[in-house]
């Protein structure tokens, strides 16, 4: 009798060389690879091993219950259902008009020459605001905010930091930040309430703010930690946009004018 081959085995199999057994299912094995395929467009382009044990538990689950809706409908000869064909063909016909549509898309060739000019006369769309990159401390109390203050005036550098880290986890009403230690990442003027904005743009990199601010939410705290000034992106960086939007443009009218043609040559007759 002749050997399998480890990479026949996994080709009769259908299953990856450096797939890895997640769960079983009657004794089936189930697969990181087999679940990443299956909720592709919910990960968007994350695997099931970049989340927490528990979402990772939780869409293996969700994987596992397709799978036993799929085997009791196999097991109730779905597929010989009427209304099953029928679903089959729309989706067939739906699948066709796709790769029609792509096939259409794919022989648009970019035209580097074009996308320059389009930049080149339209830099104002290209322009990123300036930008601040701060943590902060949320609180309801006015006299609070002016006590957690006091104990990261003397603090500087990765001191400062740490503390102020620990205060938010502490002491910040707003979840959301509090758990990333007050972290807020990178942000526009335009995105924040106008107080906030007003003190972090002000203020110096690696300061906090030397009084509450005051806004809708309550008092804050601001550690400054980054800036950048406003840019505009270089014609590198929007390349790929630029042409894919100009592909689309010639693909939707390349798409009517195929339409009107078809239109013309059949007979159509309204009742």
């Amino acid at each position: 009798m002749k050997k399998i081959s480890l990479v026949a085995a996994a080709l009769l199999t259908g299953l990856s060389l450096n797939a890895a057994v997640v769960a079983t299912l009657d004794g089936q094995n189930i697969t990181d690879t087999q679940v990443n395929e299956f909720f592709a467009p919910m990960l968007r382009g994350a695997k099931i091993t970049d989340l927490p044990a528990d979402q990772k538990k939780a869409v293996i689950d969700q994987y596992i219950v397709q799978q036993l809706v799929l085997k009791d409908a196999k097991a109730q000869k779905i597929e010989n259902d009427p209304l099953y064909k029928e679903e089959l063909e729309r989706a067939k016909e739906a699948i066709l008009v796709n790769i029609y549509q792509k096939k259409i898309f794919d022989s648009i060739k970019t035209n580097e020459t074009k996308a320059k000019k389009y930049y080149d006369d339209n830099k104002a769309q290209f322009v990123k605001p300036a930008q601040v990159k701060a943590r902060h401390i949320l609180v309801t109390d006015e006299k609070e905010a002016k006590d957690i203050i006091s104990q990261l005036n003397k603090l500087s550098g990765k001191a400062l930091t740490d503390k102020f880290a620990q205060l938010a986890k502490e002491k910040s009403i707003d979840k959301g930040s509090s758990a990333q230690g007050g972290e807020l990442g990178w942000f526009a003027e335009s995105t924040m309430v106008k107080p906030f904005a007003d003190a972090a743009f002000s203020m110096k990199k690696g300061t906090i703010s030397k009084t509450p601010i005051k806004s809708d939410f309550g008092y804050h705290i601001i550690l400054k930690e980054d800036a950048r000034a406003k840019s505009t992106m270089s014609f590198n960086e929007v390349k790929a946009g630029i042409e894919n939007n100009m592909k689309m443009e010639e693909f939707k009218e390349l798409l009517n004018k195929k339409a009107e043609e078809l239109h013309k040559k059949a007979k159509v007759e309204y009742k």
